[in-house]
Order: structure tokens, then sequence, then C-alpha cells
């Protein structure tokens, strides 16, 4: 073979890899970590079901990437100031009356006009028993949605009380013209609505959405493709097509990165310390691609079943605080990028505190757990573990399985846990399953998850009593772990009421203290999230909270 032969085939080789990672315009695979559980927007919990359903969907508000809150699908969000939004007093209860009005020519993706009645749609299926909505607190609030037949764009919004973040708890608009006769027709039935919805038989109907997407093609457990909506307000997408690929082994992403299976991994993705590893990898070998990392709200934890008859002692919740070296944790798995947690309030939020004498704070500290135990009567046996009354101190960890971190993680705790007489068990479950079934319905000891959520945000959701999941609720609400406190009900209630912000916090550290100091979450740490993104991408912008840099999709640009 000659020279010259075997110099041209190094330059074919080289120019052939370098357009299998070639990407443009027409097309751009992305991919996700683990399955969707439903594409309707009132419905999802999870963070991918929020990532994928924002590159069709668009709500009323968002958090930008600033952490700012601004209007999307509405002309503005009422305020005080311009008197678009008044407190009224009727029957001795401060109410809010809100006026909200639709962009003019907003249409879903079929040319229907959205209208207040879609906002009102949202309302009712929000307040249908049988639907398993994620919590009821925000649907339960408003009193009444009204608009006159000249102007159908502009809604009137009573609500029950005045809370300063009615603006995020006013229902985003569902096609009232395909969901009506769904909800007429099964909202009798427990979960017939979720069911029978059309974003669940159907999810291909144009008339679904309102963003700059709409769904073409859907496999359950492969992929979603997206294609441009003709019918949207905003900018045309820069990109045609959009596929999402379901991997579910967030370790097989790398490798489907580098075969250009896609070329996009979301922030619901990589966990943390895979994405350190790939950005290495990325810039030792000169691949096309960038990590991008920032600072989150995500809260990593593990919920404490308080029904348990082990967790319900608050000594024991004690111990296994103590005996955790969660720093420990953070620098050797996450160089920097993650930060010790105390409680559910990250550090970017401005209602986060460290002060040791507003919360209660639990170092590492192996003698004062095991002491916590002794004195709670749990005693060491020779087998190394703890007994009371003949019963072990045996607990299980449910996780899932399609973050490759959990299983890391959990042999940490495992380990440490060990250390001071605790045998825990490890339950992997598939996401799908473990935020269905196990999770909400409380077929656990202890769950580790992450939490999502936004700056400021009212927790009422998961720490009010009447947020606890059951059967008769149709499972409705994210108290997983039964707390209930009613001095923490009455702040919550008290913190959604006060709009000084300056008082706000004030009061959010009144629930601090309580919730450090009862512990039904073991807090872990805040996690910064990850994007890993062609080196030709534009206009990308992470945030770091539940309102997903999807929501400005159109911009994204591959030129």
């Amino acid at each position: 073979m000659s020279s010259r032969v075997f110099f041209l085939r190094i330059i074919i080789s080289l120019v052939i890899s370098l357009d299998v990672f070639a990407v443009s315009n027409e097309e751009l695979k992305i991919g996700v970590n683990a399955e969707y559980e439903t594409l309707h927007p009132l419905l999802s919990t999870t963070a991918v079901s929020r990532y994928i359903i924002y590159l069709a969907y668009r709500p009323l508000v968002y958090f930008d990437h600033q952490n700012r809150v601004s209007p999307l699908i509405v002309k503005k969000i009422p305020n005080l100031k311009d008197k678009s939004a008044e407190f009224i007093t009727e029957k001795g209860v401060k109410k809010l009356v809100a006026n909200w009005e639709f962009k003019e020519g907003l249409k879903w993706g079929d040319g229907t006009l959205i209208t207040c009645k879609d906002m009102k749609l949202s309302w009712q299926v929000g307040m249908t028993p049988t639907v398993s909505v994620a919590s009821r607190d925000e649907y339960d609030d408003i009193e009444s949605i009204e608009w006159t037949e000249k102007t159908p764009q502009k809604c009137v919004v009573k609500y029950k009380t005045a809370k300063w973040d009615f603006y995020f708890k006013t229902p985003s608009p569902i096609p009232s013209h395909l969901e009506e006769k769904v909800l007429n027709q099964f909202g009798k039935d427990k979960e017939g609505y979720d069911r029978n919805s059309n974003y669940q038989k159907d999810p291909f109907n144009k008339g679904l959405w309102n963003g700059p997407y709409v769904i073409s093609e859907a496999k359950l457990g492969s992929h979603l493709i997206f294609i441009a909506n003709k019918n949207y307000l905003g900018p045309q997408p820069k990109i045609k097509k959009i596929v999402v690929r379901m991997i579910t082994n967030s370790g097989a992403l790398e490798a489907n990165l580098r075969s250009h299976n896609i070329d996009m991994v979301s922030r619901v993705g990589l966990d943390l310390d895979q994405a350190l590893v790939l950005d290495r990898k990325i810039k030792a070998e000169d691949l096309p691609f960038k990590v991008d990392f920032q600072e989150g709200v995500t809260f990593y934890h593990i919920d404490v079943n308080l029904e348990n008859e082990i967790l319900k002692d608050l000594e024991v919740r004690k111990a296994l605080s103590y005996a955790l070296n969660k720093q420990e944790m953070v620098n050797s798995l996450f160089e920097g990028k993650a930060a010790e947690a105390f409680h559910y309030t990250a550090p970017l939020d401005r209602l986060y505190t460290a002060d040791p004498k507003i919360i209660s704070i639990y170092n590492a500290d192996k003698k004062k757990a095991k002491k916590t135990l002794d004195e709670s009567g749990w005693k060491l046996a020779e087998d190394g573990f703890r007994y009371k009354k003949g019963k072990k101190l045996s607990l299980t960890l449910s996780l899932d399985t399609e973050a490759k971190v959990n299983e890391t993680l959990a042999s940490i705790i495992q380990a440490q846990w060990k250390t001071v007489g605790v045998d825990l068990k490890i339950r992997s479950e598939t996401a799908r399953f473990l935020f269905t079934e196990v999770i909400p319905k409380r077929k656990f000891d202890l769950a580790m998850f992450a939490w999502i959520s936004l700056p400021e945000i009212s927790q009422k959701g998961v720490l009010n009593s009447l947020s606890i999941p059951n059967e008769k609720n149709t499972w409705t609400g994210q108290n997983f772990t039964s707390f209930k406190n009613a001095k923490v009900d009455r702040l919550l209630d008290a913190y959604e009421g006060e709009f000084n912000e300056n008082k706000r916090k004030k009061i959010n550290d009144e629930i601090l203290k309580i919730f450090t100091s009862q512990i039904p979450v073991i807090p872990l740490y805040y996690r910064a999230e990850n994007s890993v993104l062609p080196k030709a991408m534009k206009n990308f912008k992470m945030t770091g909270h539940l309102y997903f840099e999807t929501l400005k999709v159109e911009n994204w640009d591959l030129q």
C-alpha cells in the first residue's frame, strides 16, 4: 500500500468522523434519562415530563434564567401597582381579583383561538376529585373565572384569599374544544379523565399544543418527534425538527452522543458526577460538545415515612442525620459543583439561611449518633447491628434505578449508617413505578430522590397536612412523608398571604426552624444543573429551576 493511499484514507476517515458530529437546524436529537409519565400539562409531576411538554406547551408565566417572573402567553402579570389586581373584602374575608388578558391572536396548534373558557376548563379539571393532579391547592383557591362574549380573551379571576404568588397558581389553559367533552364523559370515574384525555390517547392532535412545536410521533420507552407549530404566535423555531430519545440508562447517554444517536443531553440526563467526567473527556479529546453547568434549586434528599414504626421516633431520625457525612459525599463526587444541604431552600434563593440560630444543623458526628440510639433503646448486638425489644434496626431505602448516582450515594449511605449499627437495605425501582406507586402511596421506609422547584415558592404542596396523598383524594398531593404540624399549616397559609417579601422571609425562617427540628426529610445536597450541547448551539440559556430552558426552545440555533 502506498503512503499516498494511506494518507488519503486518513483524510477520508477524518472527514467522515467530523461529518458524524455535524449538526444543523434541520434536526436536533436530545437525550433524556427517563420516560415521561404523562404529556398532560396539568397532570405531569416529573422533571422529564415538564422538560418534554414545554417543547410544545406554554403556561401563563414563567421564571426565566435570571430568576425573574415574566409573562409568556399573557400581555402582563396582573399587579397592585396599576390596579390590574386589587384586594376586595367579602364577608370579612380579604380576597384578590386579577385581570388576565391573553396575547392577541394566541391560538392552539389547530388554529382555534385560546380563550378564558380554556383557562376555566383547566380549573374545572383541577377541581375534579377523580383527577390525579399534583396538588389541588392552586385550583381550590380560585372562586370564579369570568369573561364577556365580546372579550373572550380577557379573564377576570377571583381568588378566595389574597396570596402573593397567585400568578403561579392561576391555571394555564387547556383546549376546551377538545378536552371538555372528555371531562364530561369520564370525569366521574376514578382517574377516568386521566386515562382518556387527548393528551393521553391522541397527543398528535395539534389542537392540544400552543407552543413552538407539536408532536408528530410518540413511542413510549423510545422517542418523541416534534415538528414546528405553524400557528405558534411567537417566532417560528429555527430548528425544524426535534427528536427526544428516552435513554433510561444514564450511563449510556455518552455512548449515544459519540455514536450520533443524540446530539445533546438534556438537563434531565446526566447525573452531576457523570457530567463532570464527560466534561474532562470532551476537553481532553477535543470533542465537538460543551458541558454547561448552572447553579440550581434541585434538592437531593431522603424522604422519611413518618408512619413507619421505627422512623416515627424523632431520636432515630436525629441519629440517622448525625451518622451521615454529607460534606464528604459532596467533595468526593461533585468537585465543588454541589453544596451540602440543610433544608429544601437552595443557596440561590433569597429565602436561604444556614444560620444555626434559626435552623437545626446535624453535622456529621458518629459518637452523637451512637449515643442518641443508645439512649432511645437501640442496643448494639454482636452482629454489629442494633436491636430494641428483639426488633432489628433495619430499614429499606427506595430509589430510582435510572439515575446512576443514586446507586453510588446509596452505597455510601449504607456504609456510613452501618458504622453506627443501622442495617440499610437498598431497593431499586424504575422511575415510573417509584413516582406513581411507591412514593405517593408510601410503600417505602426511606425514599431518595430530588425536588426541583422554584425560588421563593411556597412549600404548601409538600408540607401541609392536607397535601398528604391517600386513596380518598386519588393520591393527590406531594406530602409523601405524611408530615403533620398544625403550626406549620398556619405558617404556610400566612406565607402565601404575605405580600411583603421581608415579612415572608421571617415566616419562612419559622417554617424552616420546625422543619429542621422535626426531620421529615433528611437533606443531602443542592445540585448544580448540567446540559451537554453541540458546540454550534447558540441562544441556549439554562435555568436552574422547574421552568426548563425548553420554554425558550424557539431561540435555539445550530447554524
